[in-house]
Protein backbone atom coordinates (compact mmCIF):
# COMPACT_ATOMS: atom_id res chain seq x y z
CA UNK A 1 0.00 0.00 0.00
CA UNK A 2 1.33 3.58 -0.54
CA UNK A 3 0.37 6.96 0.72
CA UNK A 4 -2.46 7.43 -1.84
CA UNK A 5 -4.50 4.37 -0.78
CA UNK A 6 -8.02 4.51 1.53
CA UNK A 7 -10.35 1.67 2.96
CA UNK A 8 -14.17 1.64 2.70
CA UNK A 9 -16.22 -0.12 4.80
CA UNK A 10 -19.52 -0.60 2.60
CA UNK A 11 -22.52 -0.98 4.44
CA UNK A 12 -21.36 -3.27 7.42
CA UNK A 13 -25.12 -2.53 9.03
CA UNK A 14 -27.23 -4.64 11.38
CA UNK A 15 -29.87 -5.13 8.84
CA UNK A 16 -27.45 -7.12 6.66
CA UNK A 17 -26.23 -9.18 9.61
CA UNK A 18 -28.10 -12.32 10.59
CA UNK A 19 -31.52 -11.36 12.11
CA UNK A 20 -31.72 -8.11 10.28
CA UNK A 21 -34.17 -7.08 7.63
CA UNK A 22 -32.18 -8.21 4.56
CA UNK A 23 -29.97 -10.60 6.15
CA UNK A 24 -26.81 -11.41 3.64
CA UNK A 25 -25.35 -15.05 4.37
CA UNK A 26 -22.71 -14.87 6.95
CA UNK A 27 -22.64 -11.09 6.99
CA UNK A 28 -21.09 -10.97 10.20
CA UNK A 29 -18.25 -13.14 9.47
CA UNK A 30 -17.09 -10.13 7.18
CA UNK A 31 -16.60 -8.20 10.56
CA UNK A 32 -13.29 -9.97 12.25
CA UNK A 33 -11.38 -9.06 8.59
CA UNK A 34 -12.42 -5.47 8.35
CA UNK A 35 -11.86 -4.64 11.62
CA UNK A 36 -8.05 -6.05 10.68
CA UNK A 37 -8.17 -4.20 7.73
CA UNK A 38 -9.01 -1.29 8.83
CA UNK A 39 -6.25 -1.08 11.76
CA UNK A 40 -3.67 -1.66 9.18
CA UNK A 41 -4.75 1.44 7.40
CA UNK A 42 -5.25 3.39 10.70
CA UNK A 43 -1.56 1.80 11.84
CA UNK A 44 -0.43 3.32 8.19
CA UNK A 45 -1.95 6.36 8.50
CA UNK A 46 -4.13 5.77 5.65
CA UNK A 47 -8.09 6.86 5.76
CA UNK A 48 -10.58 4.61 6.61
CA UNK A 49 -14.37 5.29 5.13
CA UNK A 50 -17.49 3.70 5.63
CA UNK A 51 -20.84 3.97 4.21
CA UNK A 52 -23.97 3.13 5.33
CA UNK A 53 -27.78 2.84 3.62
CA UNK A 54 -29.79 5.33 5.38
CA UNK A 55 -33.06 5.02 3.57
CA UNK A 56 -35.88 7.62 4.55
CA UNK A 57 -39.20 5.64 5.23
CA UNK A 58 -41.23 5.94 2.19
CA UNK A 59 -38.31 4.52 -1.00
CA UNK A 60 -38.96 3.37 -4.52
CA UNK A 61 -35.73 0.88 -3.35
CA UNK A 62 -38.82 -0.94 -1.09
CA UNK A 63 -40.55 -3.46 -2.07
CA UNK A 64 -44.04 -2.31 -0.83
CA UNK A 65 -43.33 0.89 -3.04
CA UNK A 66 -42.39 -0.99 -6.10
CA UNK A 67 -38.36 -2.21 -5.21
CA UNK A 68 -37.21 -5.36 -5.03
CA UNK A 69 -36.58 -5.40 -1.29
CA UNK A 70 -38.03 -5.59 2.39
CA UNK A 71 -37.88 -2.38 4.28
CA UNK A 72 -34.14 -2.59 5.86
CA UNK A 73 -32.10 0.55 6.77
CA UNK A 74 -34.23 3.01 7.76
CA UNK A 75 -33.11 6.34 8.88
CA UNK A 76 -32.08 6.23 13.03
CA UNK A 77 -33.22 2.68 13.38
CA UNK A 78 -31.56 0.00 14.99
CA UNK A 79 -31.31 -1.75 11.50
CA UNK A 80 -29.34 1.16 10.35
CA UNK A 81 -26.48 1.27 12.91
CA UNK A 82 -23.39 -0.61 12.29
CA UNK A 83 -22.67 -3.71 13.34
CA UNK A 84 -21.68 -3.87 17.24
CA UNK A 85 -18.36 -5.72 16.39
CA UNK A 86 -17.33 -3.23 13.82
CA UNK A 87 -14.23 -1.08 15.39
CA UNK A 88 -14.05 1.81 13.30
CA UNK A 89 -10.82 3.88 13.42
CA UNK A 90 -11.05 7.22 15.08
CA UNK A 91 -11.92 9.87 12.96
CA UNK A 92 -13.14 7.35 10.18
CA UNK A 93 -15.49 9.51 7.56
CA UNK A 94 -19.32 8.44 7.17
CA UNK A 95 -21.32 8.16 4.02
CA UNK A 96 -24.68 8.31 3.57
CA UNK A 97 -27.02 6.85 0.41
CA UNK A 98 -29.71 5.70 -0.31
CA UNK A 99 -31.20 9.06 1.19
CA UNK A 100 -33.00 9.90 -2.33
CA UNK A 101 -36.46 8.09 -2.04
CA UNK A 102 -36.62 7.96 -6.08
CA UNK A 103 -32.91 6.29 -6.11
CA UNK A 104 -31.52 2.82 -4.51
CA UNK A 105 -28.24 4.19 -3.79
CA UNK A 106 -26.04 0.87 -4.80
CA UNK A 107 -23.10 2.63 -4.96
CA UNK A 108 -21.23 4.80 -2.15
CA UNK A 109 -20.76 7.27 -4.59
CA UNK A 110 -23.84 8.16 -4.38
CA UNK A 111 -23.09 8.85 -0.41
CA UNK A 112 -22.13 12.20 1.21
CA UNK A 113 -20.81 13.44 4.46
CA UNK A 114 -22.85 14.86 7.42
CA UNK A 115 -22.36 18.53 5.92
CA UNK A 116 -23.26 17.13 2.26
CA UNK A 117 -19.88 16.08 0.53
CA UNK A 118 -20.07 13.77 -1.82
CA UNK A 119 -17.33 10.31 -1.69
CA UNK A 120 -15.45 11.66 -5.26
CA UNK A 121 -14.92 15.06 -3.85
CA UNK A 122 -13.79 13.21 -0.35
CA UNK A 123 -11.43 11.24 -2.26
CA UNK A 124 -10.04 14.28 -4.20
CA UNK A 125 -8.99 16.12 -1.78
CA UNK A 126 -7.41 13.83 0.00
CA UNK A 127 -5.85 12.59 -3.02
CA UNK A 128 -6.66 8.97 -2.64
CA UNK A 129 -5.83 6.72 -5.96
CA UNK A 130 -6.12 3.75 -4.74
CA UNK A 131 -9.32 2.26 -3.04
CA UNK A 132 -9.37 -0.76 -0.76
CA UNK A 133 -13.18 -2.32 -0.52
CA UNK A 134 -14.53 -4.49 2.17
CA UNK A 135 -18.01 -5.09 3.53
CA UNK A 136 -21.60 -5.64 2.19
CA UNK A 137 -23.02 -6.67 -0.15
CA UNK A 138 -20.43 -8.32 -2.73
CA UNK A 139 -22.88 -8.44 -5.79
CA UNK A 140 -24.42 -5.34 -5.01
CA UNK A 141 -23.56 -2.13 -3.23
CA UNK A 142 -19.67 -3.47 -3.39
CA UNK A 143 -20.03 -4.32 -7.11
CA UNK A 144 -22.16 -0.77 -7.58
CA UNK A 145 -19.08 1.21 -5.55
CA UNK A 146 -15.70 -1.00 -7.09
CA UNK A 147 -17.09 -0.29 -11.03
CA UNK A 148 -18.01 3.39 -9.81
CA UNK A 149 -14.62 3.57 -8.76
CA UNK A 150 -13.22 2.00 -11.89
CA UNK A 151 -15.07 4.64 -13.96
CA UNK A 152 -13.96 7.43 -11.74
CA UNK A 153 -10.18 6.50 -12.47
CA UNK A 154 -8.88 4.36 -9.39
CA UNK A 155 -7.35 1.58 -8.71
CA UNK A 156 -9.61 -0.62 -6.96
CA UNK A 157 -9.13 -3.70 -4.55
CA UNK A 158 -11.81 -5.67 -3.55
CA UNK A 159 -10.75 -7.37 0.09
CA UNK A 160 -12.33 -11.34 -0.87
CA UNK A 161 -12.39 -12.34 2.71
CA UNK A 162 -13.89 -9.02 4.06
CA UNK A 163 -17.22 -9.07 2.26
CA UNK A 164 -20.00 -11.37 1.46
CA UNK A 165 -23.17 -11.62 -0.98
CA UNK A 166 -26.75 -12.16 -1.04
CA UNK A 167 -26.79 -14.42 -3.99
CA UNK A 168 -30.56 -13.58 -4.43
CA UNK A 169 -29.65 -15.60 -8.10
CA UNK A 170 -27.04 -18.58 -7.01
CA UNK A 171 -23.97 -17.62 -8.24
CA UNK A 172 -24.47 -13.85 -7.97
CA UNK A 173 -21.42 -12.84 -6.14
CA UNK A 174 -19.27 -15.66 -8.56
CA UNK A 175 -20.27 -12.93 -11.18
CA UNK A 176 -20.21 -10.06 -8.98
CA UNK A 177 -16.77 -10.85 -8.48
CA UNK A 178 -15.96 -12.34 -12.00
CA UNK A 179 -17.26 -8.36 -13.72
CA UNK A 180 -15.47 -6.30 -11.22
CA UNK A 181 -12.29 -8.31 -12.07
CA UNK A 182 -12.91 -7.77 -15.95
CA UNK A 183 -12.74 -3.97 -15.07
CA UNK A 184 -9.65 -4.29 -13.81
CA UNK A 185 -10.49 -4.78 -10.27
CA UNK A 186 -8.00 -6.77 -8.11
CA UNK A 187 -9.02 -8.81 -6.04
CA UNK A 188 -6.83 -9.65 -2.43
CA UNK A 189 -6.93 -11.08 0.76
CA UNK A 190 -6.68 -8.66 4.27
CA UNK A 191 -3.43 -11.02 5.06
CA UNK A 192 -2.26 -9.57 2.33
CA UNK A 193 -2.12 -5.91 3.06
Amino acid sequence: MNEKAALLVVDLQNDFCSGGALSVPNGEQVVEPVNRAAARFAALGLPVLASRDWHPPLTRHFRQYGGLWPIHCVQGSDGAAFHPGLRLPAGALLFSKGIDPEKDGYSAFEGVTGDGRPLESVLTDLGIEHLYLAGLATDYCVLATAMEAVRHGLVVTVLTDAVAGVDLVPGDSARAFQEMASAGVRLAVVDSL
